[in-house]
């Protein structure tokens, strides 16, 4: 009886680090998941692209926010390729749903223009079985260089 304990144990502690192992790596790999969306969000807009900008935007139906969008990607169009300067996400390493603003500085590589600060309004939702899910919700327009996302 005891021959068959230990095999068992192993078997069970195995099992236990391969499914702690993929939370590990869900929970990790949302970070990465937010920040590619911000980007492609943000290389729309650097190519004048409103209407890419708006199928990326889950909760921009309303007027001001179209309008925000249609603004931004007319005025901050670029011929160059988008560099991320800084990126701070306030839903970073998120264990429960939240939304909140992710400051993202930007700049147009090669272009010798100053750097541009916008905020990204991203929604994580967690779900234990499922994962994590993450939502770009809307976009503002420029704010200043040392200003600080709405809370």
């Amino acid at each position: 009886m005891r021959g068959v304990k230990r095999p068992a144990v192993i078997v069970v502690a195995v099992l236990v680090l391969l499914v702690a192992s993929v939370f590990v790596a869900r929970y990790l790999s949302n970070d990465t998941v937010e920040r590619a969306k911000v980007t492609e969000l943000l290389r729309a807009q650097i190519a004048g692209d409103a209407s890419a900008m708006l199928a990326r935007l889950e909760d921009c139906g309303d007027r001001a926010c179209v309008r925000t969008v249609r603004d931004n990607a007319e005025r901050l169009r670029r011929d160059a390729e988008l560099r991320i300067a800084l990126y701070q996400s306030q839903t970073a390493h998120a264990v429960a749903s939240r939304t909140k603003f992710t400051r993202v500085v930007w700049f147009p590589a090669g272009s010798g223009s100053e750097t541009t600060v916008q905020c990204v309004l991203v929604r994580r939702k967690v779900n234990v079985i499922a994962g994590t899910t993450v939502s770009l919700l809307r976009i503002t327009a420029p704010i200043g260089r040392e200003s600080s996302c709405p809370s």
